[in-house]
Order: C-alpha cells, then sequence, then structure tokens
C-alpha cells in the first residue's frame, strides 16, 4: 500500500545543480524517517542524506547537498549541487519507521531508483 516514487534524476555537468523528488503514498511523511541512498556499479549501496527531527548527511555530501520533505505534497527531496563526477549513481529514496537512519536495512519502503550522471 505504501509507494515510494523518484523522479528529478539526469545528466548534468560537473559544477551543476539538480533537485530529485520523492513521492510517498500511503502513508505520512510525518510517520517516517526519510533518507537517500545512492549506489554506483559495483559498489555497496551507500547513505546520502536522511531526515528525521534533523537532517543527516555524509561526509562527502556535507556542503553540497540538502535534504528537505513538503508535508503539504507528502514528499521528500535532495537538492543537489556543486555535483562532481563521483556523485554518478542510482538514487534511491526510502522510508523507515524505525531503526539507524544510516542502515539501508532500517528502511520498509524504497523506491525504484533515478539515474544521476554528472560528466566533467
Amino acid at each position: 500500500q505504501v509507494h515510494v516514487t523518484e523522479s528529478g534524476g539526469g545528466l548534468v555537468q560537473a559544477g551543476g545543480s539538480l533537485k530529485l523528488s520523492c513521492a510517498v503514498s500511503g502513508r505520512s511523511v510525518r510517520n517516517l524517517s526519510m533518507g537517500w541512498f545512492r549506489q554506483a556499479p559495483g559498489k555497496e549501496r551507500e547513505f546520502v542524506a536522511a531526515i528525521t527531527w534533523r537532517e543527516f548527511y555524509t561526509e562527502s555530501v556535507k556542503g553540497r547537498f540538502t535534504i528537505s520533505i513538503d508535508t503539504s505534497k507528502n514528499a521528500a527531496y535532495l537538492h543537489m549541487g556543486s555535483l562532481e563526477p563521483e556523485d554518478t549513481a542510482v538514487y534511491y529514496c526510502a522510508g523507515s519507521r524505525s531503526g539507524s537512519v544510516y542502515a539501508p536495512s532500517s528502511y520498509n519502503y524504497w523506491g525504484q531508483g533515478t539515474q544521476v550522471t554528472v560528466s566533467s
């Protein structure tokens, strides 16, 4: 019943910006911790950002990415700036009922992912 759908991925030049959106249906984002993860080919899925009572970021994106929630739209967002080729990955939005925001295993609901490619 709970569905998560990402959008906004695409091709962007290094130094550019991109906004990813995450629409949630079937459950209010007020009742979830929302997170963004990414996975590059041959690499493990890694934590990027999350929001509960505050924001959490992996060190490599701190100061460049911003996570937010719009409760009126029941959606989460990831604003990405100063993009680097190393940011290239499939980005996943997820919702967690409980547990560590850093661990993929804590998330109950996952989107299908959206590709972000940063060219040099």
